[in-house]
């Protein structure tokens, strides 16, 4: 038994008239009389009583006529499902992140933004170490990740930055270096440094002060970062956006002297995306270049 036999029977039964029911389908009358009388020699039961001046539903095609308009139903939800599928207006993401990210703010007004636009969708996000992130989503493991560039990535991923900053310096709050309020890249020269997760700004800062930055410590995640500046475990060149958002006892900030030493957060994707429903997340990413 097929949906065009459900539908058929549905139409006679709201109806109980075969020319109006037919009208209401498209068929012809006979048509639909071969539809029913088909159903009724699957079931091996009368779904209709007819006579010359009426047709009524049998007590079989009550019971029927419950089963028949719930499977109707269940059968637009699926093909209406399947539909927004299609338009990527339902489904799941996974989305990998660092912190920064998150610190940033552009996190959480890119997942606010996706979710007002598609309330159906779920969105599933994870922090995760920032060099493992590209490879989970070349492997399937993640669908998008923020990430920190520069960061090596397989040939299968593409990169869009979405937005630009600065680093600045963390200082235990008793060194002497905190004297100062802008401090010049070569006064690092003798400290030790604990490496976030990316190290650009720290290899720049030896750069400019023409020095190679001996490092202690890479703990990776930034707070974890900022609690061993916090122990007087050495300084660290973090993003502007965690002087902006973190505030630990024992460590502050300052800006390095001369020009800007820029960072960004960008997007991690796979080239060739097929999900709807990633696509359009990618499409709404891809929007804040123009906006």
């Amino acid at each position: 038994m097929e949906l065009r036999h459900f539908r058929c029977f549905a139409a006679v039964a709201e109806t109980l008239h075969f020319a109006r029911a037919a009208e209401q389908l498209g068929i012809s009358p006979p048509a639909l009389t071969k539809q029913i009388q088909e159903i009724e020699r699957l079931l091996d039961v009368r779904l209709f009583q007819r006579t010359k001046r009426s047709v009524h539903l049998t007590s079989a095609g009550e019971v029927f006529r419950e089963e028949v308009l719930r499977t109707l139903h269940q059968a637009a939800r699926a093909e209406e499902a399947a539909r927004r599928a299609g338009r990527g207006e339902i489904g799941r993401i996974e989305i990998g992140y660092i912190a920064s990210a998150a610190y940033s703010g552009l996190l959480q007004t890119e997942v606010a933004r996706f979710r007002s636009a598609y309330p159906l969708v779920k969105l599933n996000l994870i922090e995760a170490p920032m060099d493992s992130l590209p490879v989970m989503v070349s492997n399937g493991g993640m669908d998008l990740a923020f990430i920190r560039p520069p960061v090596p990535c397989p040939p299968d991923v593409a990169v869009l930055t979405l937005l630009y900053d600065d680093f600045v310096a963390a200082l235990p709050e008793d060194s002497p270096l905190a004297q100062k309020e802008i401090l010049p890249a070569a006064d690092l020269a003798a400290e030790q440094f604990i490496l976030p997760e990316q190290a650009s700004g720290t290899m720049e800062v030896g750069r400019r002060g023409r020095f190679v930055p001996r490092t202690v410590a890479n703990p990776g995640g930034l707070v974890a970062v900022i609690t061993l500046v916090s122990l007087g475990q050495g300084v660290a060149i973090v993003p502007v956006s965690v002087m902006q958002r973190v505030h630990m006892p024992g460590v502050v900030y300052r800006q390095i002297e001369g020009k800007s030493i820029p960072g960004a957060i960008a997007l991690a994707s796979r080239r060739h995306e097929k999900s709807p429903v990633v696509r359009a997340f990618l499409k709404q990413l891809k929007s804040r270049q123009t906006a």
